[in-house]
């Protein structure tokens, strides 16, 4: 009878650390902090972010950099600004740098890639990228190429 109790303690031993390993991975993996230190802002205009979301990932090089802190609605433009957090040590980054959203991976998660011009001037907290890409919409080009393909068969 004590030894069904020790494989029983045991047991629940063995389970609540595997739970607790498990909260810790799953944390670890959501956890998308700026890289360290501090940080500066910047901002970029686009027509379309298609799925881009708050805590996005930006990055250079395919190095993250930075992330999306949040996006807003223009009242004027209607275009969506986005807001980036950008990590302090990246502080020479030109100011004619742009930015595209792009799409990373099989399920197809948002970022914002920036890609440095050649100004020797350095960008500051508070600038905005002038150079954008919006995100490619799939329903949108996939009815282009249908259009298209109708005009070519008349």
């Amino acid at each position: 009878m004590k030894s069904t109790n020790q494989i029983e303690l045991t047991a629940g031993v063995f389970l609540a650390l595997a739970i607790a390993a498990l909260i810790f991975l799953a944390l670890q993996a959501t956890d998308r902090g700026v890289v360290s230190g501090g940080s500066y802002e910047i901002t970029a205009t686009f027509t379309n972010v298609g799925g881009l979301k708050p805590k996005a990932e930006v990055s250079l090089g395919g190095v993250t950099i930075g992330l999306v802190e949040r996006i807003e609605l223009d009242p004027v433009t209607f275009d969506a600004r986005v807001h980036m957090q950008i990590s302090e040590q990246y502080n020479d980054l030109p100011e004619d740098t742009s930015a595209a959203i792009l799409t990373a991976g099989i399920l197809g998660d948002q970022y914002v890639g920036l890609e440095p011009g050649g100004s020797p001037v350095a960008l500051e907290d508070g600038d905005e990228l002038m150079i954008t890409n919006s995100a490619m919409v799939l329903e949108q080009l996939i009815t282009k190429y249908l259009l298209n393909g109708d005009d070519a068969q008349q």
